[in-house]
C-alpha cells in the first residue's frame, strides 16, 4: 500500500471516529486533543481530514476492480 493511500486512511479513520464521538457524545475529539476547534492545530487536522477524503475519492475506481 502506497504511503499517501496509508496516510489517507489513518486520517479517514480519525474523522470517522471523531463523527462518531461528537454523534453519540457531542465531543469533538480532535477539538479536545489540540486545544478546541478554534486552535490551528485542530483546523490544520480538519483540512487534512477532508483532503484525506477529496484523495480517498480516487481510490474508489480501484476496489470496484477487484
Amino acid at each position: 500500500m502506497k504511503t499517501v493511500n496509508l496516510v489517507a486512511l489513518i486520517l479517514l479513520v480519525v474523522g470517522g471516529l471523531n463523527w462518531l464521538l461528537v454523534g453519540l457524545f457531542e465531543w469533538d475529539l480532535v477539538g479536545g486533543l489540540f486545544g478546541g476547534m478554534d486552535s490551528a492545530l485542530a483546523k490544520l487536522v480538519y483540512i487534512l481530514v477532508g483532503l484525506a477524503a477529496i484523495y480517498s475519492i480516487s481510490l474508489l475506481p480501484k476496489l470496484s476492480r477487484n
